[in-house]
């Protein structure tokens, strides 16, 4: 009801959105994964709403392509799970 068409967080959907959450904005200038310059605050509120409303709410299921994918599109071979920020793979299985 929150993220299907039409709804309030659609514009989440579907990309690395984390520049947007930790502005609370859904301005498509900031729906994008590029946290350069956000400041000290934001960035702190973006922790907070990571690990206490999606990490306890929702599971990871998959990454963007930008993690795990070189930009010719073919396997980043150094991609590991346990290694990417926030994730504990306990958590997870």
């Amino acid at each position: 009801e929150f993220y299907g068409k039409g709804a309030p967080y659609n514009a989440l959907v579907g990309k690395d959105s984390t520049r947007g959450v930790a502005k609370m904005s859904l301005d498509p200038a900031d729906l994008t994964h590029d946290i350069t310059g956000l400041t000290e605050e934001e960035l702190k509120s973006l922790d907070d709403i990571f690990n206490n409303v999606y990490k306890a709410k929702y599971p990871i299921v998959g990454y963007t392509s930008r993690r795990i994918l070189n930009e010719d599109g073919s396997p980043n071979l150094d991609f590991k799970p346990e290694d990417q920020p926030h994730f504990n793979i306990k958590d997870e299985f």
